[in-house]
């Protein structure tokens, strides 16, 4: 899961230029460090519900759920075991 968000996040959200300046692991901070912004967060969801087969409410589509991929991973398990 980790490495389908990680590359997920490279293609869509960094050029190639970025991609090989940052260091990019689940610890990275994507909202704080402008990587993900709130329309990315958006299609970041999407993506997550349709690869996953879940359902994220909005209330809990926060900037600090997203804000990492391993907060991202928890988020994503968490409606996968309610599913």
């Amino acid at each position: 899961m980790k490495e389908v968000i990680l590359e997920y996040i490279k293609n869509e959200y960094l050029d190639e230029d970025e991609v090989d300046e940052i260091s990019l692991d689940e610890n990275t901070p994507l909202i704080t460090s402008g990587i993900v912004d709130s329309f990315s967060m958006v299609s970041l969801k999407r993506f997550l519900e349709k690869k996953y087969s879940i359902s994220i409410p909005d209330d809990q589509a926060t900037p600090e759920a997203f804000n990492t991929v391993s907060s991202i991973i928890e988020l994503v398990k968490r409606h996968t075991k309610e599913a």
